[in-house]
């Protein structure tokens, strides 16, 4: 039907007949003369119709925005002085000789070719349109390269990739499972799979050595810019393998892609750091590299000032106090740090002190503040000198429970960082490990996994029986500007470890072996030494496409509320559906109502 694409024609075809198809990008009537911009997914080629060819004029007085196309021509330099280098196709344009209305098209409900904003549900649900934008079908073809390029590399490293179940049985791995009703086993239920982790670890079990997948996964979680209820990973698992080895062999294949994809360079090691120093550090434990804004623990200073608010904490073992240096900060507005302290609040924080250093020599009398009388000289010349503050700085503290603390400066960091483009460098990868392994959880008085409780921890049985808090796991974390791109660790292969981590997570012998029977039967046959890593391919593509949400990489994705506008999905279902699954419906009760 076609001899090339729109986007691929250029000087080497001079003079020949071409055939091309696509859609009506732009049309203009110039004196007589109609042009036409053709579009396909390799690009833009203008069209010259001429008033002599009659036929094919008599038709491009027609299109419209969007019609479809098909245009035998004969291919011509463009005319001195409009030639477009910003297009492959900019030296040359087709002369039509032949036009063919393949299908017409109404008004679409948002121009194609404009870059204006259009409401998000409003796009989702014409997504069909939405991706006919240069924009969009740019993120697709890089979306496309990356998935090639990372099977690529496994393929020559010599992993295996192997599909697993997407009906399975839920597990707990920290988000709500989509349940799915059998009707050959009635009153039981499938579970979409949150990952494939028992599939694969038990592929090393069988010996697979090597193995990875590029597979759809889903949790019915509560959503934000970067998550969706149905997602795509890259999921890997390999046998003898320890976690230096695994983190050398992906973070090659990471540099690789970035090489290949974007020609950039994301250097010849990436740093490895541990999660105590990046909380202490950043407040993060994905902390974005590129901003060079750190916090300062000041506890030991503030122990015995008067101030409530910063003693309190410093004296509280489950408390932090610290400063974050601001450089040049002083020019901020009092009506800019209001909103900062709003902004704050959000992740619990109570207030949000600052101080203005106007001249660091005269001591407390260049310190601008309200705090500043709340502690002697001393104690500010100590806190000045730790921080490494200089005349118009700002300086800002927080102190609370470290939790609190943590989230609201290493949110208040990222902000300040992207706010006044304090941005070190482009592209900031990290290994952060030595995870917790677990985390108490104070409502339900409980251990509760970091990750998940498949993952071995660095210490033996004992060791991790005598102090649950204080056990490391063997996870490693590879993040990326701030985003964490992928997570994995070493598993646990032996049946007396991964008991005993059921037993601390409250999981009981019976429960254990109800749910997961098979994995510790698996275990028992000469279950090899192994682990892997799982990366979010929605999420490494926004980063790499500048997209500010994973939804703008995802060919259909669902809204912030988990629905699906192109479908109208969820959807309700026929009594004969629900007859034959045994399914009876119950109204949500008025209190149950109100409180949604």
């Amino acid at each position: 039907m076609r001899t090339h694409k729109c986007g691929e024609i250029n000087i080497q075809q001079l003079g020949a007949t071409v055939e091309i198809c696509g859609w009506v990008h732009r049309r203009r009537d110039h004196g007589g003369v109609i042009f036409i911009d053709l579009r396909d997914r390799a690009g833009l080629v203008q069209v010259v119709v001429d008033p002599d060819v009659a036929e094919a004029f008599s038709i491009a007085e027609h299109v419209r925005s969007e019609y479809v196309l098909k245009i035998s021509g004969v291919v011509r330099n463009r005319p001195a002085g409009t030639i477009n280098t910003n297009l492959h196709s900019g030296e040359i344009e087709i002369l039509a000789k032949h036009i063919e209305v393949l299908n017409e098209s109404e008004t679409p409900p948002f121009p194609v070719e404009s870059d204006i904003e259009v409401n998000e549900e409003l796009r989702l649900r014409f997504r069909y349109i939405d991706l006919r934008r240069t924009a969009m079908q740019e993120k697709m073809k890089v979306r496309r390269d990356v998935t090639r390029n990372l099977r690529q590399y496994l393929d020559d490293h010599e992993f295996f990739e192997i599909e697993t179940p997407y009906l399975t049985k839920a597990t707990p791995e920290g988000a709500r499972d989509y349940i799915v009703p059998s009707r050959t086993h009635p009153n039981s239920f499938f579970a979409l799979p949150q990952s494939p982790q028992l599939y694969k670890q038990l592929l090393m079990v069988a010996g697979m050595d090597r193995y990875y997948q590029v597979v759809r996964c889903f949790r019915d979680e509560d959503l934000r810019a970067d998550r969706q209820p149905e997602f795509t990973q890259l999921d890997i698992e390999t046998s003898f393998m320890n976690e230096q080895e695994i983190m050398e062999v992906m973070e090659e294949m990471i540099r690789k892609v970035f090489t290949d994809i974007l020609n950039v360079d994301l250097g010849s090691k990436f740093p490895v750091m541990s999660y105590d120093e990046a909380m202490r550090r950043y407040g993060s434990d994905r902390p974005d590299l590129r901003i060079p804004l750190e916090l300062i623990d000041i506890a030991d200073e503030m122990k015995n000032v008067d101030f409530k608010v910063f003693s309190g904490p410093a004296n509280d073992a489950n408390g932090r106090v610290v400063a974050m240096r601001l450089p040049g900060g002083g020019d901020l507005s009092r009506s800019t740090i209001d909103e900062l302290t709003k902004f704050v609040g959000i992740y619990g924080a109570r207030g949000l002190a600052y101080i203005k250093v106007n001249d660091l020599a005269a001591g407390s009398e260049g310190l601008q503040s309200p705090i500043v009388k709340f502690a002697p000289d001393e104690v500010w010349v100590k806190v000045m000198a730790k921080v490494g503050a200089e005349n118009g700085d700002l300086i800002f503290f927080g102190a609370d429970k470290s939790q609190i603390v943590n989230e609201a400066m290493g949110a208040l960091r990222i902000k300040l960082g992207l706010d006044r483009n304090l941005l070190v460098g482009e592209w900031k990868p990290l290994w952060v490990v030595d995870f917790p392994m677990f985390a108490w959880d104070e409502k339900a008085q409980r251990f509760t996994a970091i990750h998940h409780p498949f993952t071995a921890p660095s210490c033996s049985v004992e060791d991790l029986v005598a102090d649950p808090g204080k056990a490391l796991s063997r996870a490693y974390d590879l993040v990326l500007n701030g985003t964490e791109v992928g997570g994995g660790s070493i598993r646990i292969n032996r049946t007396s470890m991964q008991q005993t981590v059921f037993d601390i997570l409250g999981i009981g012998h019976d429960e254990a072996r109800e749910k997961f029977g098979f994995l510790l039967d698996a275990l028992k046959y000469g279950a090899p030494p192994h682990g892997g890593i799982a990366f979010g391919l929605d999420r490494l593509v926004m980063l790499m496409t500048g997209a500010s949400s994973i939804r703008d990489v995802i060919a259909f994705p669902k809204t912030q509320t988990a629905a699906c506008p192109l479908f109208n999905a969820p959807a309700l279902v026929s009594e004969e559906q629900l007859k034959e699954l045994g399914i009876q419906l119950r109204k949500p009760d008025s209190k149950s109502e109100k409180k949604v």
